[in-house]
């Protein structure tokens, strides 16, 4: 076994999943020859595409799209080359449009694009060790201008505060409807952004007051579960493989990636942290960070935590890690998780 499918089993466990499904309606007028694919694509390999035609039809020409965007075409009844570099990770939908007589055919493929990445395993040394409230449900953690923020999750316990991260103790808290189960929180141009989890809806604050300015509904049908942002942009997960950009003018979800650790998807991600131009992310009900490419959705490392838990008393294992926020100023990550009794100061290194 390949070392990057020993450290995805870490995060999660694997279904390898072929490409040979078509989309259902594909009409027996043409097809796209699969008879040489392989079970996955890498964005390095590149495509050749060959159009059977049973019933030999005079083909004029043929134009060939990817997930419905034309990429070139040939005439005549040629194979075609595509490169698969700019193509996300995750599933692809082939189509060759087939002209011929003065008629068009269809003929569709779907494939899976894989990544060709070795995930490194990666090393923690504990900074230090602080106490942590053991009722909080922990859903995000995230540094603000020097200060330690947690939001919650539970439908009639949940909310966003502040903390002092030395002590434990409340600078202030401000608590979510009974109706909302509270998740992933992040800051962006002074404001304070949550979501919620089943109930669609997010929360835009004011940073410095926390008065709670706009509510607004998510414009897919996803779950919310962790959040945070770079310059531009804030991101989310919804407990599958996807990890969403959202515009923070409009809270509307523009692009996506799907995370992958060699060929196989890593599910439920969850709390997330930009840190080093990387994600770092909490993987739901494992021990285990994965630090990911955020352009390709590639797992690059992977950070076994398990001993963290091991070192508590009185946490469970459904008592699961979860919580990441990098301090700038020290230059170092604070983990903790659902109803932990500490959280951690780490570094990280290879």
């Amino acid at each position: 076994m390949k070392k990057y499918n020993f450290l995805a089993v870490i995060l999660l466990g694997i279904t390898l999943i072929g490409c040979r499904e078509t989309k259902k309606g594909e009409n027996s007028l043409f097809t796209i020859d699969d008879s040489a694919f392989p079970a996955h694509f890498t964005q390095k390999e590149p495509l050749t595409i060959g159009i059977l035609n049973p019933n030999s039809k005079e083909i004029d020409s043929v134009a060939y799209f990817i997930n419905d965007l034309r990429v070139g075409s040939t005439k005549g009844a040629k194979d075609f080359r595509i490169e698969l570099i700019d193509q996300k990770l995750g599933y692809q939908y082939l189509k060759a449009k087939v002209y011929f007589g003065g008629d068009s055919s269809d003929a569709t493929k779907r494939i899976e694009v894989v990544s060709d990445v070795e995930p490194k395993a990666l090393k923690y040394k504990i900074v230090n060790t602080f106490p942590h409230d053991q009722k909080a449900f922990t859903e995000g953690l995230e540094f603000y201008n020097g200060r330690l923020f947690e939001s919650t999750g539970q439908k009639g316990d949940s909310y966003f505060r502040e903390i002092d991260y030395k002590t434990g103790k409340i600078i202030k808290q401000v608590d979510l409807p009974q109706e909302y189960f509270g998740e992933g929180i992040t800051f962006f141009n002074g404001k304070i952004y949550q979501l919620s989890w089943q109930e669609k809806t997010g929360f835009i604050y004011d940073a410095n007051t926390f008065k709670l300015e706009k509510t607004f509904k998510y414009d897919k049908e996803i779950e919310g579960w962790g959040m945070t942002h770079d310059d531009k942009y804030i991101y989310h997960s919804d407990g599958t493989e996807k990890i969403w950009k959202m515009d923070p003018a409009t809270q509307k979800l523009i692009d996506y990636i799907n995370v992958y650790s060699g060929s196989s998807k890593i599910k439920a991600i969850n709390e997330l942290e930009l840190i080093n131009g990387k994600f770092y992310a909490n993987v739901f009900q494992k021990d285990a960070i994965a630090v990911i490419d955020p352009n390709s959705g590639a797992v690059e490392g992977i950070l076994n935590l398990s001993d963290l838990r091991k070192s508590m008393t009185g946490v469970t294992t459904e008592d699961v890690l979860n919580g990441i926020a990098y301090n700038p100023a020290t230059k170092t990550i604070f983990v903790t998780g659902k109803n932990w009794t500490k959280m951690f100061e780490i570094t990280v290194s290879e």
